[in-house]
């Protein structure tokens, strides 16, 4: 199997157009028509992630941070970044990231913190604005369900963990030929009655391109009449951070220990104690401070995030408890989940999870 194939699997399950705009994820070095020999989990793809790959027979690296996320200028082995990538280049190991892709995926990093602390009634704490957008398409009535079928396909008509959803109107349609047309049925010059459908499909943005291509291909029109509009409507499936609740509710400091036992935590900073029980809690994993004040109007009693500063303490006005846990261990289950994943589509070959510690952060204790 190729480099190519294996990506294009992973993308079924990870879409990585839903990644922040800042962001550099999918395949970062390498040749994506190389056959695979084994692929290699990690969280950061260090100069020794990549010695343990080839040592492991790996010539695919799958890593949560993109080792490339600022662009290089060149590539002489001057610092921590270029030697990484020099190293894989010169042995054949392609690098491929999924980073916000997965933050922003509504089964991703944020998911499995959830789970973890074993957190009911998931729903994302920052949904993707601008996100979605319905088509309308006019479609002959017995070609009506052909369309559907082909916008379905491609991905139309997913809203939440439902898909195939769209909505039909029966009525008439008229167009007439003018010269230089090769009408489907009608004649140039007469104006044509048609028994049509107009059948709308919600889509998230990204999908654009593959739905009107399909529905053109599928639809028997030399034009297709079609309209597709931009919805001010939230993706409440896809964002930053999650938000849930205990079963029942516990005190601040069972809280914290409960959040130490379960991430394996030696240490936990966190704002003032406000006496109040801990029932709802939102989780943001890496840098989460542009959660706060999301978390504190979802009325959460308890935030779990890393790498805030000291002011980033006083957004929560008192109304919750802020708990910096650390960037890499708020992130720390996202090789297990990767791993998870990739074990299970691929079976013809390895797949690892590496054994590098790659947190730059240690604690004198």
């Amino acid at each position: 199997m190729t480099i190519q194939k294996v990506i294009a699997e992973i993308e079924k399950h990870i879409a990585m157009p839903q990644a922040e705009d800042f962001d550099n994820v999918g395949l970062l070095c390498g040749l994506s028509e190389r056959n695979v020999s084994g692929i290699l989990v990690c969280h950061d793809a260090l100069e020794s992630v990549v010695d343990e790959a080839v040592q492991r027979n790996c010539n695919l690296i799958v890593c949560f941070h993109p080792i490339i996320f600022s662009g290089l200028k060149s590539l002489t082995g001057k610092n921590y970044v270029e030697r990484a990538v020099l190293k894989a280049i010169e042995n054949k190991v392609a690098i491929y990231a999924i980073h916000t892709a997965f933050d922003n995926d509504f089964r991703g990093v944020n998911a499995g913190i959830c789970n973890l602390l074993g957190l009911k009634n998931l729903k994302i704490l920052q949904p993707k604005k601008n996100n979605l957008k319905q088509l309308t398409v006019f479609v002959p009535r017995e070609y009506s369900e052909n369309v559907k079928e082909a916008l379905f396909s491609a991905g139309a008509g997913n809203i939440g963990f439902y898909d195939e959803c769209s909505f039909k109107i029966e009525g008439k349609g008229t167009f007439r030929p003018t010269v230089g047309s090769n009408p489907f049925s009608g004649q140039q010059n007469i104006r044509e009655n048609a028994d049509e459908d107009m059948i709308s499909v919600i889509f998230e943005s990204f999908k654009q391109n593959q739905i009107v291509a399909a529905m053109k291909a599928a639809h028997p029109y030399e034009e297709v009449a079609h309209q597709i509009y931009q919805l001010e409507n939230e993706n409440h499936y896809s964002g930053l951070g999650m938000y849930g609740e205990f079963e029942t509710e516990m005190d601040e400091k069972d809280f914290l220990s409960f959040v130490k036992d379960q991430f394996s935590l030696n240490i936990i900073k966190h704002s003032d104690l406000n006496n109040k029980k801990i029932k709802k809690v939102g989780v943001l994993g890496g840098s989460g401070a542009s959660g706060i004040k999301a978390a504190v109007s979802k009325k959460c009693d308890a935030y779990l995030t890393g790498d805030l500063k000291y002011h980033d303490y006083f957004l929560a006005e008192s109304k919750m408890l802020i708990c910096d846990i650390g960037h890499y261990e708020s992130e720390q289950l996202v090789s297990q989940q990767l791993f998870e994943i990739l074990s299970q589509k691929f079976s013809t070959f390895a797949v690892l999870k590496s054994s590098e510690k790659t947190n730059p952060v240690n604690y004198f204790l």
